[in-house]
């Protein structure tokens, strides 16, 4: 009689209790695992494939593991994606640099970072495109509040570059001017505040209405629509017979040969985009002696990585650096992101991944 009740009970909870207990197992196991978007051959933007059962990295020593509250899109990102870059990182990966987030944990010998703190990273070495990224701690800088995470996002490759474009490689000085061809987008509007900020003259071009108020409200002097088909002319007008110091070019394949003409005595053409060749005559830089300088952040070394990050931060602070967030996606339309960030209709603020 006893027995029964007992063994009804037990009957009765068992399967409760089992569930419970798979339950528990899964939540520990789900713990584990993150989404991320995984790269396993290169190609066109359709082999970016979003993965949900990627495991969380774990910050080894002097590393950071971040949780991602948004990454930039780079369009570099595009070009290492269809292996058609110089470097290729070995596959599988997960692309993105530019994370901003919260730290979750810290490696050995940590000291700078704590778990919760708001942070922004200009490299990961597990790749940004997931919920979870780890970072060497020397790449990792705390995010001010006067930034928001996609903010925070949008610093790392484009205000580096361009940093490093102007003053790095370009020996820009205050009182020089500079034009920006492309300022609209990611390391154009950080090219024009690092500019204005530092006591140059700038000039901007952008492919909308909408992209020109934007560099103008961005540091330049004077914007021109690089889609009409006299801008060049305008530009000469504008400058006079002097012409420019330094040009921050980001589709030099398009645009080299007229950057040439638009150059003053010793003037430079700083590479930071190019999309294919172009045929120009040398003589051009000849008569003027200009240069053209190709700029490559990932041959910055950390001497000079520091000294960006040291300006950079000193911006942010003084309230100079305030970075435009653009189009915005989630991790399931990273495809749509790579392919907009090549073939859209004119940049407008940096690009970022929402996960």
């Amino acid at each position: 009689m006893m027995g029964a009740p007992g063994g009804g009970a037990w009957r009765r909870s068992g399967p409760t209790t089992r569930k419970a207990a798979g339950t528990r197992i899964t939540m520990a196991a789900t713990r584990n695992v993150m989404r991320a978007v995984r790269v396993f051959e290169f190609g066109g933007p359709e082999v970016l494939k979003l993965q949900s059962d990627v495991l969380i990295p774990d910050p080894k020593e002097n590393q950071v593991l971040i949780k991602v509250h948004a990454c930039g899109v780079n369009p570099v990102e595009t070009y290492i994606r269809s292996g058609n870059y110089a470097r290729k990182p070995a596959l599988p990966y997960t692309p993105g640099s530019d994370v901003a987030g919260v730290v979750e944990s810290v490696g050995e010998h940590v000291t700078a970072f704590k778990k919760g703190d708001r942070v922004f990273t200009i490299a990961t070495i597990s790749g940004g495109y997931a919920d979870y990224a780890v970072a060497a701690a020397n790449k990792v800088f705390p995010l001010s509040d006067k930034l928001d995470f996609r903010q925070g996002a949008a610093i790392g490759v484009p205000y580096f570059t361009a940093y490093r474009a102007l003053f790095q490689k370009g020996c820009a000085k205050a009182g020089e001017s500079v034009l920006v061809h492309g300022a609209s987008g990611g390391v154009g509007i950080a090219a024009c505040q690092i500019a204005r900020a530092c006591g140059l003259k700038v000039l901007g071009t952008a492919g909308t209405e909408e992209g020109m108020n934007m560099v103008l409200r961005n540091g330049a002097d004077q914007a021109f629509n690089h889609r009409e088909a006299n801008y060049i002319d305008k530009i000469k007008e504008y400058t006079g017979m002097g012409g420019v110091d330094i040009i921050i070019e980001m589709l030099s394949n398009v645009n080299l040969a007229a950057d040439l003409q638009l150059l003053n005595y010793r003037g430079r053409v700083m590479i930071v985009g190019c999309r294919g060749s172009i045929e120009i005559n040398p003589r051009d830089t000849m008569s003027k002696e200009s240069s053209i300088i190709g700029v490559g952040l990932f041959l910055a070394t950390e001497e000079e990585k520091h000294e960006c990050a040291t300006a950079l931060l000193d911006g942010i602070e003084a309230g100079w650096l305030k970075p435009v967030v653009g189009s915005e996606y989630p991790l399931e339309k990273v495809a749509k992101a790579h392919e907009d960030i090549i073939h859209g209709g004119g940049a407008r603020g940096k690009m970022v991944l929402l996960p």
